[in-house]
């Protein structure tokens, strides 16, 4: 999982709050629960957990090829640029099929690099976005 300020912040907040959050096997733990990225939505957790998301605004423009949406069981073995670098190739061809193969050559990649975690992954074209 990218941990990003905002999020570190947020777990900062769950300490002041008496909650607390543990590293177990690699993955950040609210309560010694569920993982941080998935505790959001458990009632038991709402009084540590803020559910408000960071989000980020960008034009899309003709250099903007493709989005990547993954769960963290892919971004855990595969690091942005490598999912983008393995992506890319199947993704020059705008059809479903081609897209579809790249989201199965990411699983697929993470599940050999010993992810064990639920895998999700899709892939959609920007250009059909981009204004001429």
């Amino acid at each position: 999982m990218t941990i990003y300020p905002a999020m570190l912040l947020k777990c900062c907040s769950s300490l002041f709050q008496g909650g607390f959050v543990v590293n177990y096997r690699g993955t950040w733990r609210v309560q010694g629960s569920l993982a941080v990225s998935r505790g959001i939505g458990d009632a038991h957790l709402k009084q540590w957990i803020v559910a408000d998301p960071d989000t980020r605004t960008i034009l899309v423009d003709q250099q903007c090829e493709f989005l990547i949406l993954a769960s963290d069981g892919l971004w855990d073995k595969i690091d942005n640029q490598e999912a983008v670098d393995l992506a890319r190739p199947l993704c020059t061809i705008n059809d479903k099929a081609s897209r579809m193969a790249a989201c199965r050559m990411l699983t697929e990649t993470s599940i050999s690099r010993g992810s064990t975690d639920d895998i999700s992954v899709v892939i959609i074209q920007l250009q059909k976005f981009t204004s001429p």
